[in-house]
């Protein structure tokens, strides 16, 4: 290790470096539950979406402009016992919304979902409103929830005499439990052959023959075999009425993950995360650079006066003359650091400790990385 500079910063970064004898041997991971590293086959949840109108609105809805407006609204009127025609519409209390949900792999008539609404139109604000009943489809086109109730905003746009006030985005609207499932749902886990599906969340071959290693260790040899990178099929040999403990067993089933070699960087934040066991082989590393001043000075050249006046009247003038300045300077803590073979966490501890900024920690990451000396990907956010 070379520094030019302070003998403290030398210190600092030997004691950054410093790694206990026992730091060699590979910790001992305690492993996760199965469900924490995937999931399994079919389980899984369905969107749904629907199309409906909100009403109540204090002059903030849609205007005439939208004729799907006027028309939905016409259509709720007209199976109330209503008819009315185009004219006889001018309220700006109504807009009309797109209303999302999500729809859980398992989930009972009765059941409550939180809905988001969305406004179509040219709708300022959708703050007081009440969304009128609206059938949520899923993508069989069959109905499965009822939502229907008031919505909150979140905030709101408030435009008077050319002034304007608003706040976060009031187009969109949220209905707590506003939605009521209306077609039972039950995801189908065990297939026709008798096994279950089990989908790594972080396709890995090695992580998949953890998985079928630890599953046949808790329920016997042959019950898990791997299909592929990111499947593990699991055979179940009991009756039916054991099928939910069987998954309740293979849910907590701890199995240790496979560790992804990754260095993660938010260059707008200044963040940096990786695994502390991320290597990095021998290498060189100069951090600093030169900082050069250049300044200029301007002086007047006059002319020679006799007596008060000039000597001769039509040689009056001045000469501005400029002089540059030329400085090269050092930075102090310009630094030449040679760094063994060690891991992404002793590297960013020992350019902290030697007053190296976050920015600069990750352009020599990002250098390493590029030198191939950083085993580990690098996503850069």
């Amino acid at each position: 290790m070379r520094h030019r500079g302070a003998f403290p910063l030398l210190a600092l970064l030997l004691a950054g470096l410093a790694v206990p004898a026992s730091a060699g041997a590979r910790p001992a991971t305690a492993g996760v539950p199965l469900s924490g590293i995937g999931r399994f086959q079919g389980w899984r949840d369905n969107a749904l979406i629907g199309y409906g109108l909100v009403t109540g609105l204090a002059g903030s809805g849609d205007t005439r402009r939208n004729g799907v407006t006027r028309q939905a609204l016409r259509n709720v009127l007209s199976r109330l016992g209503t008819s009315v025609t185009d004219d006889e519409i001018n309220s700006r209390n109504v807009a009309v919304v797109i209303v999302t949900s999500t729809l859980p792999a398992s989930a009972n008539v009765g059941d409550r979902l939180t809905v988001t609404v969305s406004s179509i139109g040219d709708a300022r604000s959708l703050a007081g409103g009440t969304l009128l009943m609206t059938p949520l489809l899923g993508p069989d086109q069959h109905v499965y929830a009822l939502a229907q109730g008031p919505l909150l905003a979140g905030g709101y746009d408030f435009k008077s005499d050319l002034n304007r006030e608003q706040r976060n985005y009031p187009t969109t609207a949220m209905l707590e439990a506003g939605a009521t499932v209306e077609t039972a749902v039950d995801s189908q886990l065990l297939a026709s052959d008798g096994t279950v599906g089990f989908v790594l969340s972080e396709p890995s071959f090695e992580g998949a023959e953890r998985i079928a290693e630890a599953i046949n260790m808790q329920f016997g040899p042959g019950v898990a075999s791997v299909k592929n990178a990111d499947e593990v099929r699991i055979a179940f040999r009991g009756e039916a009425s054991q099928f939910a403990g069987f998954m309740a067993r293979l849910e907590s089933l701890p199995v240790e993950p496979v560790r992804v070699a990754r260095v993660v960087i938010n260059e707008r934040t200044g963040t940096i995360v990786a695994g502390r066991d991320v290597r990095i082989s021998s290498v060189v590393i100069a951090q600093g650079d030169l900082k050069v001043t250049i300044t200029g000075e301007r002086t007047a050249s006059q002319p020679n006066f006799a007596g008060g006046f000039a000597s001769d009247l039509d040689s009056v003038g001045s000469l501005v003359v400029t002089n540059t300045k030329l400085t090269v300077e050092d930075r102090k803590r310009d630094t030449v650091v040679n760094f063994p073979n060690t891991t992404v966490a002793d590297l960013v501890q020992g350019l902290s400790r030697a007053k190296v900024d976050t920015r600069g920690i990750i352009s020599v990451l990002q250098a390493i990385k590029a030198a191939g000396a950083l085993h580990a990907a690098i996503l850069v956010q």
